[in-house]
């Protein structure tokens, strides 16, 4: 395993990730009963997007970078950027959170949080960073292992962020699996799949066979900050959303126009969100 995360944060596809997660997290909350996060591929806590990889590439600055300084940020937008800013209190962009320390900020006392990361360097600074907690478990496993080893969960409810490195060709299969066996076992948990935008050919095929999966409900919400078929690499992102919570999908009907516009690089943005299955 190659792929370092470190490279990649604050860029355009964490800002759709982490601000749709940290708002599914709320929603899930507004029940008194507790709940178990899961994050299957999970990097590292923090990440400096001052240091040697970050700004090698430079991509948070067309990510993270463009909501720093507004104020007109639509509400699912202003509190993710507010959670990135808890780390910043000189109000310097520097350090970004990466999932499980965005999700570990927002976790109340009856809340848990088990993740998994393969790479031995990026697992082991999580358990150091992560030891005397509690509440939260750090496991070195592949991440497709995770629902088969922990689900269901003590707590009945569970949000899980399934987000690989897709450095090889048949990750998205194995996403899919992954979802299935997961719902099988606790056919209410909240799945949050993330998949980048590139191979519209293999996309097309996992689209398909989302809505033939037999999952219960499944939104699909994408940003593209250049035309689909730009040959940069990372045109755009997706989230496959199985039992997203109520009011999830009217919030970003109206957040999306709005971010699509603001992280564009190379021509227009775009959106869609559709139900790919079970649509309420």
């Amino acid at each position: 395993m190659n792929y370092r995360h470190s490279f990649h944060a604050g860029n355009h596809a964490d800002v759709l990730k982490h601000a749709v997660l940290l708002r599914m997290l709320t929603l899930m909350q507004r029940k008194e009963s507790p709940l178990c996060y899961l994050d299957s591929h999970a990097g590292t806590a923090l990440y400096d997007l001052l240091g040697e990889d970050a700004s090698r590439t430079g991509e948070y600055l067309d990510g993270i970078g463009r909501l720093w300084s507004r104020d007109d940020l639509p509400p699912l937008l202003a509190d993710y950027r507010d959670a990135v800013a808890r780390h910043n209190p000189d109000g310097q962009l520097r350090l970004y959170p990466g999932s499980p320390q965005l999700m570990a900020d927002g976790l109340r006392e009856q809340d848990r949080m088990i993740v998994s990361e393969l790479h031995p360097e990026d697992a082991l600074t999580l358990k150091e960073y992560f030891a005397g907690q509690p509440g939260v478990a750090v496991h070195q496993r592949d991440g497709y292992e995770l629902p088969g080893a922990f689900l269901p969960v003590a707590e009945k409810r569970a949000l899980w962020l399934l987000d690989p490195p897709f450095e090889k060709g048949d990750d998205l299969q194995r996403c899919l699996q992954a979802v299935q066996t997961g719902i099988q076992r606790m056919r209410q948990t909240v799945v949050a799949l993330w998949y980048p935008i590139k191979d519209q050919r293999l996309l097309r095929d996992f689209y398909q066979r989302i809505s033939q999966a037999g999952l219960p409900k499944v939104l699909r919400v994408e940003l593209n900050v250049r035309p689909v078929d730009t040959q940069l690499g990372l045109n755009g992102s997706g989230l496959m959303l199985v039992n997203p919570p109520w009011p999830l999908w009217e919030e970003l009907e109206q957040t999306l126009p709005w971010l699509a516009g603001e992280l564009a690089q190379s021509g227009p943005g775009g959106w869609r969100m559709d139900w790919l299955a079970g649509e309420p």
